[in-house]
């Protein structure tokens, strides 16, 4: 989709259910969204991905420049407003990096984890990037395209096809986007802000990155309290594309860590599967009588199973719908239709689900789910 925001019609990929916590990911100098492609197909199972093509990339606006980090977090934080997202988890590459620092810098309570990849504090030396921007002014971008195909990718993957792909993506950038973004780079040092950070933070790095390698990589570890940093073997600047699989899982384990507090991972799934205010409302509403009830079903219901990343949230949704109508327990299928505003299962999803209760639970509970669910969905689908 596009988005019109300050002086851009940003185009935006958003993929998974709309309740979910949202991921946004930024791409790197010279590529578009779809270097996350691996990542958000596994991701959006259970997050809401927002993949945006950056300013002057892609099939969003170039604008002259001057270009900077700064303006580019205000892009973001423009995108964000108009999509109506306060807090999330932000994830950025090479370029896509340094936005991801100063946006959170700049704000630090809307980033709830931070996932930088191939990218630092600044990428020296900035004299590169000033003659990189210059020479693709003068001859065009096909002029660094070996050059910089050298350095996205290890020798073993030059040739295969998702590196041709990468080669259409670097060509396609309009001149000036790029040049301004090199000039934004070969500007930028992050040193002083990025070391007052206090998020959550993963830093990932191909071991042969010869833009921003290893010592680049450790120097933003180190500058960041509490972060961790992951190698992946046999990989250059964009390890997305060429180690798809390793970075994925990498990521993954760091967005659904190990459950160690069943009650609050509970709290936090039924809130994004109910809504903030239907659990207030439960919550407010607990009496001695059944507050160890309500922290049971958070614990073991919300907790144990739906807080599991085995199945995304809509598949979850359409078994609960399913066994529920199948049961005939009337007053939390309304509960669970409801929530199909943030689960991400449509009224033909349900449709579905509900011809399958007919066959193997019986035409009278189908037709007293359908008839609950048309009401339900009159309801929220006005």
């Amino acid at each position: 989709m596009f988005i019109k925001v300050k002086d851009l019609a940003i185009h935006v990929l958003i993929e998974g259910p709309p309740g979910a916590a949202p991921l946004v990911l930024l791409h790197s100098l010279g590529t578009n969204a779809h270097i996350w492609d691996a990542q958000a197909a596994e991701l959006s199972r259970s997050f809401r991905v927002i993949r945006p093509d950056l300013r002057g990339h892609g099939l969003t606006t170039c604008t002259p420049g001057p270009y900077s980090m700064a303006l580019f977090a205000d892009d973001l934080a423009a995108l964000l407003t108009e999509l109506e997202i306060q807090q999330f988890h932000l994830g950025g590459i090479s370029i896509g990096g340094l936005i991801a620092q100063s946006f959170a810098a700049a704000h630090p309570g809307r980033v709830a984890s931070l996932m930088l990849v191939d990218t630092a504090l600044a990428i020296p030396p900035a004299q590169s990037w000033t003659d990189r921007a210059a020479k693709v002014r003068a001859e065009g971008i096909g002029s660094i395209a070996d050059a910089v195909l050298a350095r996205w990718v290890t020798p073993p993957f030059m040739n295969a096809p998702e590196t041709r792909g990468l080669r259409e993506m670097l060509m396609r950038t309009p001149v000036e986007g790029y040049a301004s973004s090199a000039e934004a780079i070969a500007a930028a040092d992050l040193t002083a802000t990025t070391a007052t950070l206090q998020i959550p933070t993963l830093i990932v790095v191909g071991d042969q990155d010869q833009s921003t390698p290893i010592a680049a990589a450790e120097a933003l570890n180190a500058a960041i309290a509490g972060s961790s940093l992951i190698v992946i073997e046999n990989a250059a600047h964009i390890p997305t594309v060429e180690k798809p699989v390793e970075v994925t899982a990498v990521l993954t384990h760091f967005l659904t860590p190990a459950v160690t507090d069943y009650l609050d991972a509970g709290m936090n799934v039924r809130k994004q599967v109910l809504g903030e205010a239907h659990v207030a409302r439960a919550t407010a509403n607990a009496t001695d009588f059944d507050r160890d009830f309500q922290a049971f079903i958070t614990r073991t219901a919300w907790g144990s199973v739906w807080a599991r990343p085995g199945l995304d949230r809509r598949t979850r949704s359409l078994l609960t719908l399913s066994i529920l109508a199948a049961l005939g327990r009337e007053e939390e299928l309304k509960l669970h239709l409801r929530a199909t505003k943030n689960t991400g299962a449509t009224p033909a999803d349900v449709a579905e689900a509900l011809m399958h209760v007919a066959v193997y639970a019986g035409v009278p509970a189908a037709n007293a789910a359908f008839r609950t669910a048309k009401e339900i969905f009159g309801e929220i689908y006005p």
